[in-house]
């Protein structure tokens, strides 16, 4: 995973697509809340705002 995170971050500065950063900080957001909600008691509450 670290590695494709630096993959892209040499890609953006590459190619100065600094604009992708805060869709793929997004993402990542999302996917880390996704995953922390499986099997707690927030679930509900997660599964809500979706």
């Amino acid at each position: 995973m670290g590695n494709v995170l630096v993959q892209l971050y040499k890609f953006m500065r590459t190619y100065r697509k600094f604009w992708l950063a805060p869709i793929v900080l997004g993402l990542v957001a999302i996917g880390a809340i996704l995953i922390a909600a499986q099997g707690s008691s927030i679930a509900p509450f997660i599964y809500a705002i979706f």
